[in-house]
């Protein structure tokens, strides 16, 4: 009867342990693919940065006087109008 207990104490200890040790495994693969996820996405944000528009005047002079002419343009986070 000894025998028999101390054979199931040591086939329980045994599961405890690969139990802890899978639950080890697997927290360290999911740490590594949510690092992965944040790390692809922060390199592809980085590259989407929009690269900002420099507006010219009209330099032309064709306007009439006491007028201004109305520039609208985009400069990538959206559209500006200046009267």
């Amino acid at each position: 009867m000894q025998n028999l207990r101390a054979f199931f104490v040591i086939v329980s200890a045994v599961a405890v342990l690969a139990a802890g040790a899978l639950l080890t495994a697997s927290f360290t693969i999911a740490f590594a693919g949510i690092l992965a996820v944040l790390s692809i996405g922060r390199a592809l944000s980085m590259r989407l940065k929009p690269v900002p528009v420099r507006a010219r005047s009209n330099a032309s002079g064709q306007q009439k006087a006491g007028q201004r002419d109305m520039r609208v343009w985009n400069d990538g986070r959206g559209t500006i109008i200046d009267l």
